[in-house]
């Protein structure tokens, strides 16, 4: 869905033969309030999910996305990253991007995918056990390529694009009152592609290296706000599209790549004197 930013800095190696004055002794206030806030949303949605409050659930991890797009960029531009916040930031996105969503879509559909002792039913918990791990293991490689990946495309869906795509889509089929029972396999097949592609090498724009100046064109700025009006008249269903239309970017993105780079070699091969 949305594609939101996670806090990223360089590692300091400590080098002092005196490991304790390396040590950080306080962390940066504004930023990691930012995190704290968004783990506290994500904790939240996981309470709204185990008391059947599928929308309250569905709104909270939007508000752990949004918070966890404004903690980067303020630790950012305050000059305040830190390793400390990296970690902490990693720890928040597990709850509020992978436990969260993992158990609202269990709790929400996956939960009667099938009747009891049977392969259907493990198949539901399986599932969103899937996404959930999933999500650890992208947020764990990210963390090792911090500082040395292309700051322009994430590899894999990022695990924030991930949960909006899944609240999102519950979020619509509640307020269009969709039967769970109806989608109930469209959701398992959603919730493990959403796995799969969190861990894959697919590439989706990160919107980190935008914009490249200051300035942007007036375009942009009536786009955002025919995006808010729309945001304001049918929430769910704006979310549902955006993220529809950011999930399937990043195979076509991926596939653009993989051609140019294949057209490049061809041109480079005939260019080579024989």
């Amino acid at each position: 869905m949305l594609s939101f930013a996670s806090n990223e800095s360089e590692r300091a190696a400590v080098t002092d033969s005196n490991p304790r004055r390396g040590l950080a002794r306080g962390a940066f206030l504004l930023p990691n309030a930012l995190t704290t806030g968004a783990l506290m949303a994500g904790f939240y949605a996981i309470i709204a999910a185990i008391g059947d409050q599928p929308v309250a659930a569905c709104v909270a991890v939007v508000i752990a996305g949004m918070l966890d797009g404004v903690d980067g960029r303020v630790a950012r531009l305050t000059n305040t990253q830190s390793d400390f916040g990296v970690q902490y930031d990693s720890l928040s996105d597990m709850v509020s991007f992978g436990i969260a969503p993992a158990i609202l879509v269990f709790t929400w559909v996956l939960d009667g995918l099938g009747q009891p002792d049977t392969v259907a039913d493990k198949l539901g918990w399986l599932g969103a056990f899937f996404y959930a791990a999933c999500g650890a293991l992208r947020l764990a490689r990210f963390n090792t390529q911090a500082g040395v990946a292309d700051k322009r495309y994430f590899q894999g869906l990022a695990s924030p694009a991930a949960a909006g795509t899944m609240v999102s889509t519950i979020w619509f089929c509640e307020s269009r009152a969709i039967d769970p029972e109806l989608v109930a396999w469209p959701m398992f097949l959603l919730t493990v592609a959403l796995g799969t592609l969190m861990v894959s090498r697919v590439r989706y724009f990160s919107f980190k290296a935008w914009p490249i100046s200051d300035r942007v064109p007036f375009a942009w700025i009536f786009l955002v706000l025919v995006v808010l009006v729309m945001l304001a008249v049918d929430p769910p269903a704006v979310l549902f599209t955006i993220g529809m239309v950011y999930l399937i970017s990043g195979p076509l993105l991926t596939a653009r790549g993989r051609y140019q780079q294949r057209r490049r070699r061809r041109r480079e091969g005939r260019d080579d004197p024989a």
